[in-house]
């Protein structure tokens, strides 16, 4: 499934508004929420000794991945733009892969820094 597809299905499943603001406040909070859900198993995991539950996990990042998704589309963005943007983004900063010293330097800094 491409990223085209599942921003137009995910789209058939969401909730519609009369306002564009109440569709992104709607949306940008059921965001934050999945994600702190997301962190809570992550915290209970790593403070808790509790196990980190992979089907549980696989469940709430693809309620993430609806929220982001839905969040784009409102704004009129396609995932696959976002991703590679985002990608395009890592790499300027992380040229020869990741390395601490580019991750700590600004991009507009980076040219006089050493690996």
């Amino acid at each position: 499934m491409t990223f085209d597809d599942y921003q137009d299905k995910a789209a058939s499943t969401r909730m519609k508004f009369d306002h564009t603001k109440d569709a992104l406040m709607y949306l940008t909070v059921g965001l934050a929420g999945e994600v702190g859900e997301v962190a809570e198993h992550i915290k209970k995991f790593a403070y808790h000794d509790k196990e980190l539950p992979a089907a549980e996990m696989v469940k709430e990042l693809g309620d993430v991945l609806w929220y982001l998704s839905n969040l784009a589309d409102t704004l009129g963005i396609d995932l696959a733009t976002v991703a590679d943007m985002n990608l395009a983004k890592l790499k300027a900063r992380h040229p020869g892969g990741w390395s601490t010293k580019y991750a700590e330097v600004k991009s507009s800094d980076r040219d006089g820094v050493e690996l």
